[in-house]
């Protein structure tokens, strides 16, 4: 049995037990958090899509930690110009286990 869900702004495919890591959520370690904005679920019956969401769907998890990503540098150049910006940036993110899917 597996799941679409958005958070984020952002579209996840999970299952229970899945690890996913996704845009930061103000909920502390440890909480439980529920996913209402279920797009898809799969179960015995099938496939169900919903039109934009699944009704009665939920996606339950608990946060594991918050974090941030690994560095990027963002260089911004202009050729003969002289002109040269070099800017680094962190994603925060939270990180949660899934541990049921209700459908």
């Amino acid at each position: 049995m597996f799941a679409i869900i958005e958070t984020g702004g952002k579209q996840y495919k999970v299952q229970e037990g899945d690890v996913i890591y996704i845009e930061k959520l103000d909920n502390n370690e440890g909480e439980t958090i529920v996913f209402d904005r279920v797009l898809a679920v799969s179960g015995s019956n099938g496939v169900v899509a919903g039109a934009p969401t699944v009704a009665g769907a939920k996606v339950s998890g608990t946060v594991d930690k918050h974090g941030k990503g690994q560095k990027i540098v963002v260089y911004k150049y202009k050729a003969k110009k002289n002109y040269r910006r070099k800017q680094g940036h962190r994603q925060p993110y939270t990180k949660v286990t899934i541990s049921k899917i209700e459908a």
